[in-house]
Parts: structure tokens; sequence; C-alpha cells
């Protein structure tokens, strides 16, 4: 007698969608990660009845790049040029708050011109990231002039960050206890040219839009996030301010000498897509406030840290005396220095998308043990469902548009 195989179950490939109240099936969509409107390698898989989304659910995880597990087999200062491809339209903020991370570690503070400098060109790199966001916010919703706008206005602040880093898009600007190099002899000249035209843009864009029926129409009401749910959540940066919170770690948690520039943290109060478009102007406009103080009495003197067993001596010295040529090679080769003492600590900063948090365990080799990082957009993206489910696609773009999630801070 022959013996009965059981076939095996078929394979499921795709997602067991649901049925609607007249028992009919829901249609499962893949919205990204190729689509245009998802700002980088993003997917949503949908659950549609017709144009109304019922589910939704994030997947993240395309980009396969592992920046923790990278930070725990490089030095402190190899890892600078990894924070750059975190969130590449403001990698000057990652690189900043990777070196504040650094120096709470070691106990050690930046000199006074360093740290100014810092909070000139993090401003500039907000002012970037959110022209940017804000343009491409429109373009989804069909205002593609503004979009253009924004691209020639960040050309002009890449052309700054050209001169100062020799980088346009990945800086690796910032070393543990300094900076790769000083400023050139016109940075104040150049910084001014951009603070004294950029109001104009954030008004041209202010007016096309603010107004606009179709892109009013569009995100008025659209993907509201109530304050407790965006505390809930985790959401911090211009998305927690627009829903009327007012948490800017540049006051709560100052650093770089933040305590001393007059400034407002400006929020709204409906929380909707517009709101959020609403909160990065004013936020453009405090950040050129801000940048104006700090171009007065710029602190001279070093902008590395005295200290040539953390930060390496200048050239000059190096191919000219021996003591600091020997540091200059035990920084410099694998198996050397620099050493931070054993501990850990979590240091923050407000990068443009908001908190921008990294934890660091030492057991006081040149490695770090373990790194963790707190990404702003990881938060941001899994709100999405609570902000589109019950609306139409056309609304999840809006939505998404207004999040600004940056794919490369969600695949750790």
């Amino acid at each position: 007698m022959a013996e009965t195989v059981t076939p095996a179950p078929a394979v499921v490939t795709t997602v067991d969608a649901g049925r609607n109240a007249a028992g009919e099936k829901l249609m499962v969509l893949n919205m990204g990660p190729q689509h245009p409107a998802m700002h980088g390698t993003l997917r949503l898989v949908l659950e549609l009845d017709g144009e109304t989304v019922v589910r939704c659910r994030p997947e993240m995880g395309f980009l396969h790049t592992g920046f923790e597990k990278l930070g725990e087999y490089r030095s402190y200062n190899q890892f600078v040029t990894v924070t750059d491809r975190m969130n590449y339209l403001s990698a000057i903020n990652n690189n900043i708050g990777w070196a504040q991370a650094c120096e709470e570690l070691w106990g050690v503070e930046c000199t006074p011109r360093c740290r100014r400098l810092r909070v000139i060109m993090g401003e500039l790199s907000r002012l970037s990231d959110h022209i940017l966001c804000v343009g491409l916010q429109a373009m989804d919703l069909g205002a593609f002039s503004v979009m253009l706008w924004g691209f020639a206005r960040r050309e002009q602040l890449y052309d700054l960050f050209e001169r100062v880093t020799g980088a346009r898009l990945t800086n690796s600007w910032t070393r543990v206890g300094g900076l790769m190099q000083d400023v050139p002899a016109d940075f104040v000249a150049r910084v001014k040219a951009v603070t004294d035209t950029f109001p104009e843009i954030i008004d041209e864009t202010d007016k096309m839009l603010s107004k606009n029926k179709i892109f009013t129409g569009r995100t008025r009401g659209v993907g509201v996030l109530s304050a407790e749910d965006a505390i809930a959540y985790g959401v911090t940066g211009p998305v927690l301010r627009a829903s009327g919170v007012e948490y800017d770690l540049r006051r709560a948690r100052p650093y770089s000498g933040y305590e001393k520039f007059d400034f407002d943290v400006p929020t709204q109060t409906d929380g909707d897509s517009f709101a959020r478009f609403q909160q990065r102007l004013e936020e453009m406009r405090q950040s050129v406030r801000i940048i104006r103080q700090a171009l007065v009495d710029i602190p001279g003197g070093p902008v590395n840290v005295d200290n040539y067993k953390l930060s390496l001596p200048a050239k000059e010295l190096v191919y000219t005396r021996m003591e600091e040529m020997i540091h200059h090679f035990k920084l410099t080769m694998i198996g050397h220095g620099p050493y931070p003492p054993k501990g850990e600590v979590y240091s923050a900063t407000e990068a443009p998308n908001g908190e921008l948090g990294w934890y660091l365990v030492s057991d006081g080799k040149r490695n770090p043990y373990r790194v963790r990082v707190r990404p702003p957009s990881f938060y941001h993206f899994q709100v999405v469902p609570k902000l589109v489910e019950g609306r139409l696609i056309s609304d999840l773009v809006a939505v998404l548009s207004s999040l600004n999630v940056i794919a490369g801070e969600l695949d750790r």
C-alpha cells in the first residue's frame, strides 16, 4: 500500500488583509520603498478600502547600514564620518552631537572658539535641512517652484559648507575635543551674506503657500497629532513643537553656549501638517537670529583642546618636533589612542528633526564597547499610522512630507 504524502502548505508571500464592514476583502498596497513621495527607502504596507487607509504598517530596515555596530569597530574619531550618513541633509548637526557625547565621556570641554563655531555651523545646517523639507513638502503637493527656491538656497549654504569643511554633503567636520580645522578668513563675511538674504526666501515661501487654497486644503486638519500623543510617542523637534509643546534642548539642556543667545522657542497649536510647515518657517527665522548674534565677537584662540593625547597636534609641529610627531603617530595608528576613561554617558542635542541622543559605554579601549543612538526620525516614522489611518492615500503623502523622516536614521 502506497504511503500517503501530505503536501506542504503553500508559502504565504502576501499580507493577509482584513475585510471592511460589508465583508469585502481589503486591498493590500505596498507604498515604497521606491515611491518618490516616500523621501527615502521607506515602506508602508497599507490595507485599503477603496482609497481610504484602514490600516498602515511602517517597515524599516532597507539600507542595512548597522551604524551602531559600525561604531563599536571604529575609533571615536573614525566614527565621525559614519554619523554623516545618518541624516545626510544636516550632517554637521550629527557631527556635533557625536563629538559632544564623546567629550562628555572624556570629561573635557571644548575651547570657546570651537563652541561658538559649532553654534554657527549647526544653525546653518538647520537652515539647510528646514528649507529643503519645506520645499519638498510643497513639491509633494504640487508647488514645484517652492522646491526649486529651496534647492537654490541650499546650494548657497553648501558653498559655505564646502569652503569650511571641504565637502558639501557629508562634511565630517568635528573631532573629539574640537574641529578638523579652523574656519577660513572670509568666514564671517560669507555667513553674513547668507543671513542677510535668507529671510527673503522664508517670507516668499510663507506668502506662496500659507494662503494657497490647494496647499492649505491638503494640509489643514490633516495628520493631527495632539500634544498628549506626541509626548506618548516620544516625538521631538519641530513635530513636537507644532503640537504645542515648548521643548527645545537648546533651552532645556543648553550646550555649546546656547544659553548666551536671545531666541524664542516657537510653537503651534493645531498639530497638523500645516502647523508643521509653519513651525519650520518660524524655526528658520530663529536660526538666522541666533547666527547673527553668534557672529558678534567670535572668540579667538585654538579650535582644539590643548591635549595631544586626545587631539592631533598642528602639522607644523609634527614636522619639526619629535614629541608632537610621536603623539601624531600614536593617535593615528591602529591599536593606539585616544583612550577614554571607563564609564557610560547619554548626551543629546537639538538636531533639525528633533532630539539626537547618543548613549556610549566605554571599557577604556580605543573603540566604544557599546554605541546606541536615539534618532528623531525613528520615532516620527512610527507615528505615521496614528496620523493616516481613516484618511485617504493622498493625505498620507501630505503627512509624510510634513514629518521629514530620513531613512538613514531608521536602520541602525
